[in-house]
């Protein structure tokens, strides 16, 4: 989320990472979210989570106290960027679980 906005949909399989940009935020031509994942309809695919999203997440003892009270394993980053990245990040966007 873009200040309210759904810029798109982040994903994980037993595969990979998927990320794409919802069509309703490229109607609008808003900016990337980043400089490594432009605009486009293209879905992103990766084997690692994408540093984009990597960087959203806490380091060193706030990553240690996360992972303890959240009882996450410790290199599965995608729960834990569904788990804290919808209040606890810096600039505009956030994270949130779709609606089941």
């Amino acid at each position: 989320m873009d200040n309210g906005r759904r810029v798109g949909v982040l994903s994980r399989d037993e595969r990979a990472y998927r990320f794409r940009y919802d069509d309703a935020y490229l109607a609008t031509a808003g900016p990337p979210i980043s400089l490594s994942l432009p605009t486009t309809r293209q879905e992103y695919v990766s084997n690692y989570l994408f540093p984009f999203f990597s960087g959203l997440l806490a380091e060193g003892t706030n990553k240690s106290m996360q992972i303890r009270l959240l009882h996450l394993e410790e290199g599965d980053e995608f729960t834990r960027l569904l788990e804290t990245a919808e209040s606890q990040t810096i600039g505009a966007i956030t994270v949130r679980k779709l609606p089941d």
